[in-house]
């Protein structure tokens, strides 16, 4: 089994836009958005990963915490919020892939979990709320959650995630090996 959670430092430096850039009439999805990008990179990492570890069976994608409260441009929002979409289109690719007559996604790329280019790969811990608004299961993001620089969470933060994590693992049907 395999956790992912990463980011991009410093998305938009290449030249790719949010999703809904102010710049561009409405929202608009295209190889020059960071989402795309990422969802490429994401599916490269899991090949990597099945590559380098070729018995590795699952990997559960967790995206970033708010990024909300962040003092520099590290990874800011709304990439962080949008790094959702780059994981769900990734998931999506791999369930339309494996379907019969399922093609390769251009963006994805192989990640076919039968022919053994990647592990089956689905949602770990949803990490992201926005903010000071409580998400259905009540997670909020206070600015006392996070470290002086507004993107790495802190003490208190860090439990967050932990508790987050260990709610998903002890309960989720795809990880009875980590049950108690």
């Amino acid at each position: 089994m395999l956790w992912i959670k990463n980011a991009n430092p410093r998305p938009g430096i290449a030249n790719k836009r949010t999703l809904c850039d102010t710049d561009v009439s409405g929202c608009v999805n295209d190889i020059n958005t960071e989402a795309i990008l990422y969802e490429s990179q994401l599916g490269k990492i899991i090949r990597a990963a099945k590559s380098r570890y070729p018995n590795l069976q699952q990997v559960f994608l967790s995206t970033r915490i708010y990024a909300g409260y962040a003092t520099d441009g590290l990874n800011p929002e709304p990439y962080a919020y949008e790094y959702g979409f780059s994981a769900k289109w990734l998931i999506e690719a791999q369930v339309l892939q494996e379907r019969p007559g399922g093609t390769i996604d251009k963006i994805a790329g192989d990640m076919s979990y039968t022919d053994g280019a990647a592990a089956w790969t689905a949602w770990g811990s949803y990490l992201w709320a926005d903010g000071t608004i409580p998400r259905s299961d009540l997670l909020v993001w206070l600015s006392s959650d996070f470290q002086s620089d507004g993107t790495h969470p802190n003490a208190t933060g860090t439990t967050k995630v932990v508790n987050l994590l260990m709610g998903f693992y002890t309960t989720s049907p795809y990880t009875p090996w980590f049950q108690p």
